[in-house]
């Protein structure tokens, strides 16, 4: 029975991994909300979570060792989305992180006036949010739960086979 709900957990982190990463896409391409560097990067362990899901799926092996690698893919997901959260609350301060588009370079008066023009996206600066929270906010709060659960499932891995 407990292999079934472990299979029934993995099933809605799949789910919920695929909704996060279509709502981020039409936040940006649809709502046309443009995301900061940090908000690209907080998208990285959704993809990681699907690969690594589908593989369980398709090789039925090795299956402890892909619920730490998620356990541990939603404990990082937690520090970055943390670390956003500090900085657009201004606690922590931004990062080259932030500003990974701009490189120290010389520009002519006609870059510079281009890069002005174009519009760039602070990390502390919040575009969207739903129900008062930002987007790493509650993502810091579904990256906790979910390294929760997966830590969960990988401690009592023996008990459930």
């Amino acid at each position: 029975m407990s292999e079934i709900k472990n299979k029934n957990i993995l099933n809605i982190i799949f789910l919920f991994s695929v909704f996060a990463l279509l709502a981020a896409y039409f936040i940006e391409y649809i709502l046309e909300h443009q995301p900061c560097n940090l908000c690209l990067i907080e998208r990285i362990p959704y993809i990681l979570t699907i690969i690594i899901i589908s593989l369980i799926y398709i090789f039925k092996k090795n299956e402890k060792i892909y619920i730490i690698l998620l356990s541990l893919i939603f404990i990082s997901a937690t520090l970055i989305s943390f670390y956003h959260f500090g900085i657009e609350q201004g606690f922590i301060e931004e990062s080259l992180i932030c500003d990974l588009n701009n490189e120290n370079k010389n520009l002519t008066k006609e870059e510079l006036l281009k890069e002005l023009k174009e519009k760039t996206i602070s990390c502390k600066d919040v575009t969207f949010r739903i129900l008062g929270l930002s987007l790493a906010t509650i993502n810091t709060i579904i990256s906790l739960l979910f390294s929760i659960i997966t830590l969960k499932i990988f401690l009592n891995y023996e008990k459930n086979k």
